[in-house]
């Protein structure tokens, strides 16, 4: 019990470090411009709250706050940011007029330290890869549930898919050329899917599907309900099941049951519910051998009523180690960004801002991440995509944000003087309202993610992406 609560307290500290690193660093961009410019600084800060360290250093204050999220530099000359550094401790009219350009140079440098570290994870992944499962590499249908919208428009497992709502797709998931993305971000009453079926080009036409949800849940996207090709590996044998009375053990690969051909281990669990009383012949690979052991399945919990073999599956399937270049990195992340905000954007697609992630979402996508044994490796991947995200969002033309300020200083240098400071203290604080009420709301959602997963235990031989509990 101590060492799992030490594992749980050690990914949180790896968690707080690295997310605290990427607001730093964007943060630091900014103060080093207005060194650069001249400006005056009148503090920089790590950590938000009460300071419990600081020091004045050549006029400005250094501090480490007691909240570990963060950081900021108090920037006067630029637009007042009070509501979220706290008020000024000088009067900005006395201090010297800056130009536009200063202010649009110390704007923009945070966003260009966010992307730069961007690259620079980016080529530590290049160098030691990031974990690749099969969904990455592949468009090959695995799994399509009975009367599903797939099962219902004729797509079967086996099926690879080349094009989704008429954009060709290289892999499964992902936010950029992708099956799933693709189907989320389609906006018709049917979805096209192109499809190559035994060498032969085929097409279908699919009607979406879209869960109800209530609550805390964000609200459903459009999905068809088929999930990719995985190899069925099994993880573990329950002890006096059929899987073990037939010699199975970890590391066996199922091929196929009684003759047909399996694409994933959720395909196994449906056939031996639509064979209950049947004996089931199991296709199976052993370092390179092929076995068909026989099994009668069973009830093996009483709860559960349902017979079973017995198997847990392997949750990953195949692994590799990818090891994407840099610039495919970033442009990749690059891309998904334009692409969520694109697709937020439409009126008629179903991505909203609600299913955008703040602080709480973007925690708890890491705390997964540190749990794999790889964790630093899939953080490290994952913090290229979350700094391009942080770069282009800040450049979003909104008061408080970078892009605000170097819209605000677009306008003076038309005007010819700066915007007057009362109407920018109205308009900062306002946005500022607006932005903290946004991560709130998301922050709800963000929660009802993290708490509100089915309490149910999954299954053996059941769905294959569920992490893979003991016996």
């Amino acid at each position: 019990m101590i060492p799992q609560i030490l594992r749980v307290i050690f990914i949180l500290i790896e968690v707080v470090v690295l997310f605290n690193l990427l607001i730093i660093v964007h943060e630091l961009g900014h103060f080093l411009a207005a060194r650069w410019r001249g400006l005056f600084i009148e503090g920089f800060g790590v950590w938000f709250g009460k300071p419990i360290w600081k020091k004045t250093l050549n006029g400005v204050q250094y501090s480490l706050g007691s909240i570990p999220f963060g950081g900021f530099v108090k920037l006067p000359q630029l637009a007042p940011m009070d509501i979220i550094e706290g008020t000024a401790d000088v009067d900005r009219e006395r201090l010297p007029k800056i130009s536009a350009l200063d202010k649009i140079i110390v704007a923009i440098a945070g966003p260009i330290f966010s992307l730069l570290l961007a690259l620079v994870f980016a080529c530590v992944v290049w160098v030691v890869g990031h974990p690749s499962n099969e969904s990455d590499t592949t468009t090959v249908i695995g799994y399509v549930p009975t009367n599903s919208p797939a099962a219902k428009a004729g797509l079967l497992a086996g099926d690879k898919i080349l094009e989704v709502d008429n954009q060709r797709v290289l892999k499964f998931s992902g936010m950029t050329d992708s099956v799933i993305w693709n189907v989320v971000r389609s906006e018709g009453a049917t979805i096209p899917f192109k499809i190559e079926r035994a060498g032969q080009i085929m097409d279908f036409s699919v009607e979406p599907y879209k869960a109800e949800t209530r609550g805390w849940r964000r609200k459903s996207v459009r999905q068809v309900m088929i999930s990719p090709a995985q190899t069925p590996i099994i993880d573990t044998v329950i002890p006096g099941s059929p899987a073990a009375a037939a010699g199975l053990h970890h590391g066996d690969v199922v091929r196929g049951v009684n003759g047909t051909p399996i694409y994933s281990p959720a395909a196994v669990g449906d056939y031996v519910e639509s064979h209950r009383d049947q004996p089931i012949k199991l296709q199976v690979l052993r370092e390179g051998q092929l076995l068909e052991p026989t099994l009668q399945p069973k009830v093996l919990d009483p709860k559960d009523n349902a017979p079973r073999l017995g198997i847990w599956w392997d949750a990953d399937g195949r692994m590799s180690v990818a090891h994407p270049s840099p610039i495919e990195q970033v442009y990749k992340s690059i891309s998904g960004t334009l692409n969520t905000l694109g697709a937020v954007a439409s009126p008629n697609s179903d991505v909203k801002l609600q299913h955008m992630s703040g602080p709480v979402g973007i925690a708890r996508v890491y705390y997964i991440l540190f749990q794999s044994d790889r964790g630093w490796q899939l953080a490290l991947w994952f913090s290229v995509i979350l700094n391009v995200n942080l770069s282009i969002l800040n450049m979003l033309p909104i008061p408080v944000l970078d892009g605000g300020h170097i819209v605000l200083a677009i306008i003076e240098s038309i005007r010819r003087k700066p915007v007057n400071i009362r109407i920018l203290e109205f308009v900062q604080t306002g946005c500022a309202v607006v932005i903290i009420g946004y991560m709130a709301y998301v922050s709800f959602f963000d929660i009802g993610d993290w708490f509100g997963k089915d309490a149910n235990t999954p299954k053996p031989e059941r769905a294959a992406t569920e992490a893979t509990p003991a016996p």
